[in-house]
């Protein structure tokens, strides 16, 4: 894509998130990735950094989304519901429905790779873009783009299914019920800066191929290949029936 289409591809995001930035560069900077800063021989700032801090804005605002929508739910009920809306997975459906890939800075050979388009990459702008409001505006301006973002996925969950979107626990139970050994698994992939790795998990049991899922944490990569390998295991049970 060309400048001009990423661009004008920013400013129609600048008016889904519902802020115009006093700062463009914060914008620009939240969507550049590390491949088009380094192909540039002045080296601009890249989203990185601020991938971290927008992860820790959308822990806490999340978090106070959820105690304002379920405000009787136990602690453990909560930190469920809020690992279905802060996960790469969320961030990078609701990035896409932003429009947030059409805006991204890369390289040519990120973009022939597919780059806007990857759930990792536009996880990552969705989190550095929170941060970007908050460096640009204060933090009543980002937890408005988080409210006005978010706030219905929020109020959409059930409190009553959270025990049951443990997809590790889930899995061992169907396996148990089956007679089967318990799944297995291994960290095939480790990358990611140290301050915000990300992992690949395979999972594997008997008489199955190996499902695999992505987490910016081992746990969370852990509970995505769980759901994987649930998800063929219940389609395979639908078209038995």
């Amino acid at each position: 894509m060309t400048n001009e289409t990423t661009d004008a591809a920013a400013s129609r995001l600048e008016e889904a998130l519902g802020h115009r930035f006093a700062d463009r560069a914060l914008l620009l900077r939240a969507l550049t990735h590390a491949s088009w800063a380094n192909e540039h021989p002045d080296r601009p700032p890249h989203n990185e950094t601020m991938e971290f801090l927008g992860d820790g804005l959308l822990g806490f605002l999340v978090g106070e989304l959820l105690l304002e929508a379920f405000p009787g739910a136990p602690e453990g009920v909560l930190t469920r519901l809020r690992a279905q809306l802060v996960s790469a997975p969320a961030f990078a459906r609701k990035a896409a429905e932003l429009g947030v890939g059409e805006a991204l800075r890369l390289s040519p050979g990120e973009e022939r790779a597919g780059g806007r388009k990857r759930q990792g990459l536009l996880s990552d702008a969705f989190e550095a873009l929170v941060a970007a409001v908050y460096l640009d505006a204060g933090f009543p301006a980002a937890r408005e783009v988080v409210r006005r973002v978010l706030g219905a996925e929020a109020a959409a969950l059930r409190p009553e299914g959270a025990l049951a979107d443990d997809a590790k626990t889930a899995l061992q139970q169907r396996l148990q019920a089956a007679g089967c050994r318990l799944p297995a698994y291994r960290v095939v992939r480790r990358e990611g800066p140290s301050h915000r790795p990300r992992f690949t998990v395979e999972v594997s049991c008997e008489g199955e191929p190996p499902a695999s899922g992505e987490g910016t944490s081992r746990k969370s990569a852990e509970q995505e290949a769980a759901r994987s390998l649930l998800a063929r295991l219940e389609e395979r049970d639908g078209e038995g029936a």
